[in-house]
């Protein structure tokens, strides 16, 4: 069934991976004020103040933490519709666990190591509302994938009464 309580879980995970992709996950400023380092789904952005007095902008491309978040989407809202196949529901969870493992590691590879190296070393940086919303992404498949298996364990030990 679909109103199943995973369902919400699964459903909230594919909407904070879009509010994921469509927001920042993370910023730090410079040593001058239009200096900054910005982190999206798609680039690492830098903006630095050049000895002439002009601004240099330097963007890498992150095209793949952005493909690796619309999988994670896309597999979390096929999940909820594999209600009839709660074995499926759980390997799926445990690939979304693996795909949002690697999107954590990059986003803080990218954060930690190469953002530590502009501007400020000291200056971690802030983590913006995108970045929390991986967290938030990570707890809800680990809730559903706990509620898929409860659901499981009681069909299991249903059919043993019979």
């Amino acid at each position: 069934m679909i109103q199943r309580v995973q369902t919400i879980f699964l459903f909230l995970i594919s909407l904070s991976m879009g509010f994921a992709l469509l927001n920042p996950l993370w910023e730090k400023k410079g040593s001058l004020p239009t200096e900054s380092a910005r982190l999206t789904a798609l680039q690492y952005e830098k903006i630095a103040t050049l000895p002439s007095g002009g601004t240099s902008t330097s963007v890498d491309p992150l095209w793949y933490l952005a493909m690796l978040m619309a999988g994670v989407a896309i597999l979390a809202l096929y999940a909820v519709f594999q209600y009839r196949n709660r074995l499926r529901q759980t390997m799926m969870c445990a690939i979304n666990a693996m795909l949002l493992t690697a999107i954590m590691g990059i986003a803080l590879y990218q954060t930690l190591y190469k953002g530590k190296a502009f501007g400020n070393p000291d200056d971690q940086g802030n983590f913006l509302p995108g970045f929390y919303a991986l967290i938030v992404a990570l707890v809800c498949n680990a809730l559903a994938n706990r509620f898929i298996r409860r659901d499981e364990r009681k069909v299991r030990e249903s059919d043993r009464f019979r």
